[in-house]
C-alpha cells in the first residue's frame, strides 16, 4: 500500500510539473506576441536632410503610454513611459544632450544558466538618459554595469554628433553594430526586431517583420525618402507580409471582394502595438535642442504623430500626450477606444488576431487609418514650417513651442478626441 501511495503521489507531481511547463510555454508565447517590437536606426548619410533618425513600433501588453519629462542625475529627458507616477523604466526617449535611446526585447541571446532575466531592460534606458551624452558614454555605461546585468535587449542609440549604434546586450556581455560603418550597414541603416544577430541562429522572433522593414528601408534609402513622416506611413502602418505576399492596402482585401475582416500574422502594425516614435537627431553643426521626438501615443493606424522637444519640457508638453489629473493620457485613451472597435470579435477562444480591416481601410477612403493619415499630413505641414524657421535662426523659442503645443491640442481635440 505504501508503494502504491508513493507512486500515486509521484504521478500527481509529474502531472503538476507538466501542467506548469505547459503554462510556462503558453505564457512565453503570449509574451512574445505582446513584446513584438520593430525598430531601425537610419544614418544621416541616407536621410534627405542629413539628420539621423531612430524609429520604433513598441508592442506591449500594457497599452497605456504617455510622454513625460524627468530630471535625471546629470540631464533632463523626455520619454515614453507608463501612466504610473515616477516610473522606474522608460521605453524610448531623448535627453538635453541629444542622446536618444530605444530597445527591442531579444529572444535568442545565449544566457548563462540563471542569468536570463530581462527585468531591467527599461531601467537601463532610464539611467542611460540620466547620465549619457554620447554613444561612447553608453558603451562605457555598459562596461561598468555589474554582472549579471539582468537585461536581454537590442538597444538602439544615437547622439548629437551623428553617431548611432545598436548594442545587443545580455546579462554578461554586448556586441555593438555601428550604423555608420559600411561593413555593418552598407545601405546606411540597421533594423532590429526580437532577435539578435549575435544570438542563436534562427531562434527568437520577428524575422518576417525584419524582412518587411529592411526591404522598404532599402528601397527608400536609395531614393532619399526616409523621414519621420515616411516611417510612420510605410512602417508603423504597414499591413504587408512579405513572406505571404499579402498587402492589405492593395484594395483586394476589402468589400466586395472579402468580408472586410482579416487575421493578423507578422504585420508590423499589430493589436499589441502601444505606440510608435521617430526621434530625429541633429546634424553635427546644430544644437542638440533641435532633436525632435515625433510621437504616436496609442495604436499607430488610428493615431497621428505629434512632435515634442526638450525646450521647456519641464514646464509644458502637449496635453494630449501627457497624463492628466485623472491619470489618463487623452490621445492614448482615444486611440485605445478605436482599437477596441477594430478588434471587436470576441466569440470563443483564440480570437485576438481577428480585426475589422474595413474600418481601418476601405475603398471609399474614409477608414480610420486613411482619416488619420490625412490629419497627420496637416499636422506635419504645420509643424515643419515652424521647425524650419527655428532652424534657420538657430534657436528654439520656448514661447513659440508652447504656442505650437496649444494649437496642436486644440486641433486634436477638434479632429480626434471628441
Amino acid at each position: 500500500m505504501r508503494c502504491f501511495i508513493i507512486n500515486v503521489c509521484s504521478y500527481q507531481m509529474s502531472i503538476q510539473r507538466n501542467i506548469l511547463c505547459l503554462m510556462a510555454l503558453v505564457l512565453s508565447g503570449a509574451m512574445e506576441f505582446a513584446n513584438a517590437c520593430t525598430s531601425a536606426i537610419i544614418s544621416g548619410k541616407v536621410t534627405p536632410d542629413g539628420r539621423p533618425i531612430m524609429w520604433k513600433n513598441r508592442d506591449k501588453d500594457n497599452l497605456k503610454n504617455c510622454v513625460r519629462y524627468m530630471k535625471g542625475e546629470r540631464y533632463g529627458f523626455i520619454a515614453v513611459t507608463s501612466y504610473a507616477d515616477n516610473p522606474s523604466s522608460v521605453w524610448m526617449g531623448t535627453n538635453d544632450m541629444g542622446f536618444s535611446i530605444m530597445n527591442t526585447l531579444s529572444y535568442n541571446l545565449i544566457e548563462e544558466e540563471g542569468k536570463g532575466s530581462s527585468k531591467r531592460n527599461g531601467a537601463v534606458m532610464k539611467r542611460a538618459l540620466e547620465i549619457c551624452a554620447t554613444v561612447m558614454d553608453f558603451r562605457h555605461y555598459l562596461d561598468t554595469l555589474s554582472r549579471p546585468m539582468s537585461v536581454r535587449s537590442n538597444y538602439g542609440v544615437i547622439d548629437a554628433q551623428g553617431n548611432g549604434s545598436y548594442f545587443e546586450v545580455n546579462s554578461t556581455k554586448y556586441v555593438e553594430y555601428d550604423v555608420n560603418d559600411p561593413q555593418v550597414a552598407p545601405h546606411g541603416f540597421i533594423v532590429r526586431t526580437n532577435y539578435s544577430f549575435s544570438g542563436q541562429l534562427n531562434e527568437g522572433a520577428g524575422y518576417v517583420r525584419y524582412q518587411e522593414a529592411h526591404e522598404k528601408l532599402f528601397t527608400a534609402s536609395a531614393s532619399g525618402e526616409i523621414t519621420p513622416r515616411w516611417l510612420f506611413s510605410h512602417l508603423s502602418r504597414s499591413f504587408h507580409n512579405p513572406l505571404m505576399g499579402i498587402d492589405l492596402k492593395d484594395g483586394k482585401h476589402n468589400k466586395p471582394e472579402t468580408s472586410g475582416w482579416f487575421a493578423e500574422q507578422d504585420f508590423i502594425a499589430r493589436r499589441s502595438t502601444s505606440c510608435a516614435v521617430a526621434i530625429q537627431g541633429v546634424r553635427p553643426d546644430e544644437d542638440a535642442s533641435f532633436t525632435t521626438m515625433w510621437t504616436v501615443i496609442g495604436y499607430p493606424p488610428v493615431t497621428p504623430a505629434v512632435p515634442v522637444w526638450l525646450k521647456g519640457a519641464d514646464k509644458k508638453l502637449p496635453k494630449a500626450l501627457t497624463v492628466d489629473q485623472n491619470k489618463h493620457a487623452p490621445l492614448c485613451d482615444a486611440s485605445n477606444m478605436l482599437r477596441d472597435k477594430i478588434y471587436s470579435y470576441h466569440r470563443g477562444t483564440n480570437t485576438e488576431s481577428y480585426f475589422h480591416w474595413e474600418l481601418l481601410f476601405n475603398l471609399s477612403g474614409n477608414g480610420y487609418m486613411q482619416q488619420t493619415e490625412r490629419l497627420e499630413e496637416e499636422l506635419f505641414e504645420r509643424f515643419y514650417s515652424s521647425i524650419e524657421t527655428w532652424r534657420s535662426r538657430s534657436v528654439i523659442p520656448e514661447e513659440l513651442v508652447f504656442n505650437l503645443y496649444d494649437d496642436c491640442d486644440a486641433f486634436l481635440d477638434e479632429k480626434t478626441l471628441r
